[in-house]
This record gives C-alpha cells, structure tokens and sequence, in this order.
C-alpha cells in the first residue's frame, strides 16, 4: 500500500475497516472475512493503495477467483461484499463500475442428512465433551458456533428450552432442548462451575459479555449465569481489562471429533457437524411437525430456505413412491 500518498499506512486502513464494521454492527466472523479478502484483494494489486484503482481491478481480481483459484460461488460473494464495503463505506469512493457486478449464481444443493440410525452410530463413537456438542446439535438443531456460544443462562431446564442469543442474523430464537441430555448436561455443568470457581480463586474466571455489559454490572463477567456452558481448557491474558479471561470452546474441537467419529462408525455419507443440524430439520418433517415451527426452531428468516428439507425425506410431500416398489 502507498499509504505515505494517501496519509493512512496499511495498519490504519485496516482499523478504519474493522471500526466501520463496529458501527456497522457486523459479527466478529463478518469483520475478520472482510479484512482477509480486503488483505487478498491489496496484495494481488501489488500492494498499492487501493484507492489508486477501482472497478476494473475489482472485476480482475474476482474474475481470478473464479477461474484460477476455482472458488466457490459464495466465497466470491464474500469477496465481492467486502470489495463494496471497503470502497462504499470505509474509502467513501464508492465506484460506479461495481454496479455493474452481480453476485455469483450459487448452485442448488441438497443438505446432507443422515437416518436416526446413522445418527446414533456417529453419536455412539463420541465421548465427553464432543458428544455432548453434537446431541445439542442434533437434538436442538444449532449450528456449531451457536452451540459454542451458549451461555448457562440460555438453558432452561424446567421448561425444556434452549435460548439461542445473537444467531446468524442477530436474531434471537427458542428452541428445545432435549430431555435426553438433562442429565449429563447437568452433570458437565457441575464440572464447569468448579472450573471456573479455581480459575476465580487464582485471580481469572472473567469471561466476555456483551456490549458495555461489564460498565453497567461490574460481576457479570464473573458471574455464573454469564459463563459458557462449554468453556476454553485455557485462560488468556485480555489486556484492555488487565484480566485473565476464557473464552468459549473453539469450534476445531467438534469438527475433528465428529469427523473422526463419522470414519469410525462406518457411515458412508459425509459427517460433519452441520449434518446434524439437517438431520434435526429432516426428522422432525418426517415425523410430522409443521415446517412454520421447523422454521422458528432452526432460526431460518424465510420459510423456502426450510422447505429444502422436503426434498430429503423418505417420501415427498405428497407419500409418493416409486412404480418399481408398487405392488411390492
């Protein structure tokens, strides 16, 4: 980057972004992709200011994704999102040329769903903390960060519910929380308070809440209905606070148990953690339940993004079969 020519160096162009971001309301997850395709984006241009060039060297650029790195249609819109935002909102350049690109046409593909059998025989090669991730997965329908963003708060054991807090969209939701899990779930919190309750005596135990939370109640960070329901084996040193913090449980640690539990169990299909998500939607369509209320518990915004699910089931919606098994 000419940052000398333009007065703002490499590091302060990338504060800009994350800031605007900040005011933006963007997630965390959104901001971080933003500034790694904005890093791409720089470097593929030789490291010159971006706001030496525009449009074209937009459309270069994504059309190199396309082509030479072979990209997912929605990692290009990724990029694209974040070439807009870097030059609509944090350059104030806004380039005519870009109204001209449109999003990349995404393909239609049909979720992987496993049978309850195959599900229990992945779950059955499972143990600790990775089984009790995956039967929330299942059993709830969250998806992975949700899952490892709970909160002790957001279970409610008495009615059965499980509180989803800021889910993609920033949208809050109720979903159940299965009975199958009581137990257990309440046994790993049990583990957990006397983690947190050593980590606390030693001088740690923070964990990070929301917003200007820690200014208006100055314990909740410290408090036992704020801790996460699967906190990190680790602390690590917050220095805005001067405190030993632990954060929630990385994602990585599911993914490699599942994956491995998939192999295990010999299920032929492709496990992840996600698969139980739409294991969870396709079950329930099976079993009867309304896809308005599939809709609400899985956080979907439009109900066409949950009727993908009646394309998996055994039987279409309308119990067709096939003229081969028909007389069988």
């Amino acid at each position: 980057m000419d940052g000398a020519t333009y007065g703002m160096s490499p590091s302060r162009l990338l504060l800009l972004v994350r800031d605007r971001a900040a005011v933006r309301r963007y997630s965390p997850r959104t901001t971080q992709a933003y500034v790694h395709w904005i890093v791409r984006y720089v470097r593929w241009n030789n490291l010159q200011h971006p706001a030496t060039f525009g449009g074209v060297q937009v459309r270069d650029f994504l059309t190199y994704l396309a082509c030479e790195r072979n990209v997912a249609a929605s990692t290009q819109n990724q990029a694209l999102a974040a070439l807009q935002f870097l030059y609509r909102d944090v350059l104030e350049q806004p380039l005519a040329a870009l109204s001209g690109l449109v999003p990349a046409r995404k393909p239609t593909t049909l979720p992987n769903v496993l049978s309850r059998e195959a599900v229990q025989r992945v779950l059955a090669c499972l143990t600790g903390t990775p089984l009790l991730m995956a039967q929330l997965l299942y059993g709830s329908g969250l998806r992975l960060q949700e899952c490892c963003q709970l909160r002790v708060k957001d279970l409610d054991f008495d009615r059965g519910e499980l509180r989803v807090r800021r889910g993609k969209g920033q949208r809050d939701r109720v979903t159940v929380l299965p009975g199958a899990v009581g137990e257990p779930l309440r046994a790993h919190l049990t583990r957990v308070r006397a983690i947190m309750a050593r980590r606390a005596a030693r001088g740690g135990g923070f964990v990070e809440v929301p917003g200007a939370l820690d200014l208006k109640i100055p314990r909740a960070s410290r408090h036992w209905s704020w801790c996460w329901v699967f906190p990190a084996a680790r602390e690590y040193w917050h220095r805005e606070s001067d405190t030993r913090r632990t954060h929630h449980i990385h994602p990585t640690v599911a993914q490699r148990a599942v994956a491995a539990a998939g192999i295990t169990s010999g299920v032929a299909q492709r496990v992840g953690c996600h698969t139980f998500r739409h294991s969870f939607a396709t079950h329930l369509l099976e079993s009867g339940s309304d896809i308005r209320t599939v809709q609400e518990l899985l956080g979907h915004k439009d109900v066409k993004t949950t009727m993908l699910y009646t394309h998996v089931l055994n039987r279409g919606g309308l119990g067709v079969r096939s003229p081969l098994d028909v007389g069988c």
